[in-house]
């Protein structure tokens, strides 16, 4: 996709906060980054390293310290607030709670832009906030109070009025930071979707890392250097970039699977062969107890012929894990009977 497609672009952009009154502290950049329709931008990195401040700085709640932002051809620094409202929402992470509003009246509010000081809504606000309230699948609740949600559900809404603010660029803060597991899945698979259905640009910042591996269009990866690099997330992993920026801390991340690894790599070798669901958390469970787990036999030779051997064998109805020894050979039916002969 060619430059001058983009939605939004930066250049040179220097973010960063003054420290007094001629004081200026740069946490990042300069940054040239681009925005494209249609897509979902996930925004990731450690605590502490300007995620916060790289997305304020581009919805304008915060001034650059250096380069330049355009939004849709033109200088967002220059744009008046209600011409912002019209091609950017913002979704923070604060959890809103406004117990006398329902949640088909929070939805309206995103229709701020167009309403006018009197906030009278036309036929067209309705139902721009009656589709925000169908995409979002918040409208089977839109008659409860706001303080009545989950915090699942309280984030769809706020989903759902950035979406009725219908602007070409959505920005969300750490939107599962509330939520549980299946919510957490559920919101990104649903921000994966209305990006493409709706041909809107959407950036959040998120610490979801395998999430962010699966749906998103394109990674911005910071350091806590300041440094970012951006692009698909296949290519951040390929060259390396995705295992520098989180192997540490005896956390480390394997490329070959897609998983991050938390426990440290044992001494004790062991061979698991096998393929399918079992074989497969054969060897989860294998790392967790601290065996260094390998998957070919042929990786033993050069170091002892005298390790241990599993063969993860399955059907449709039953398992079995047959252990080999030099001469010996012992069968288990049970994944526990088989970690407890360890």
């Amino acid at each position: 996709m060619a430059e001058n497609q983009s939605l939004l672009h930066t250049e040179q952009l220097v973010i960063g906060y003054h420290a007094g009154k001629k004081q200026a502290k740069a946490i990042a950049g300069p940054l040239d980054l681009h925005l494209y329709a249609g897509e979902l931008i996930c925004l990731l990195g450690p605590n502490g390293c300007g995620k916060s401040t790289l997305l304020r700085t581009i919805a304008g709640l915060q001034l650059p310290l250096a380069g330049a932002i355009d939004l849709e051809g033109e200088s967002l620094l220059k744009m008046k607030p209600t011409q912002l409202a019209r091609k950017l929402s913002l979704v923070l992470t604060d959890n809103v709670r406004s117990g006398n509003l329902d949640v088909q009246a929070v939805v309206a509010l995103g229709r701020y832009p167009y309403s006018g000081w009197l906030g009278i809504l036309t036929d067209e606000d309705k139902q721009v906030t009656e589709n925000a309230l169908l995409v979002t699948h918040t409208a089977t609740f839109a008659t409860r109070k706001i303080d009545s949600l989950s915090d699942g559900e309280c984030q769809k809404v706020m989903l759902a009025r950035a979406i009725a603010q219908d602007t070409p660029l959505i920005i969300l803060d750490e939107p599962t930071a509330h939520l549980d597991l299946p919510s957490r899945i559920q919101l990104m698979r649903l921000l994966h979707q209305l990006a493409r259905e709706t041909n809107k640009a959407i950036l959040i910042s998120t610490h979801e890392l395998d999430l962010a591996l699966q749906v998103a269009d394109q990674i911005w990866l910071m350091d806590s250097d300041g440094n970012l690099v951006a692009g698909l997330p296949e290519q951040l992993i390929l060259d390396g970039s995705f295992q520098k920026a989180f192997d540490k801390d005896g956390i480390s991340f394997d490329a070959a699977t897609g998983n991050f690894h938390i426990h440290d790599t044992g001494k004790v070798l062991i061979v698991v062969e096998g393929e399918g669901v079992a074989a497969f958390w054969t060897r989860r469970a294998l790392a967790r107890k601290g065996y260094r787990v390998l998957s070919s036999v042929i990786d033993l030779i050069p170091i002892a012929s005298n390790n241990l051997v599993v063969i993860v064998e399955s059907d449709e109805k039953h398992t079995q894990w047959i252990v080999q020894q030099q001469q010996t050979r012992i069968t288990y039916l049970s994944l526990i009977s088989f970690l407890d002969s360890l």
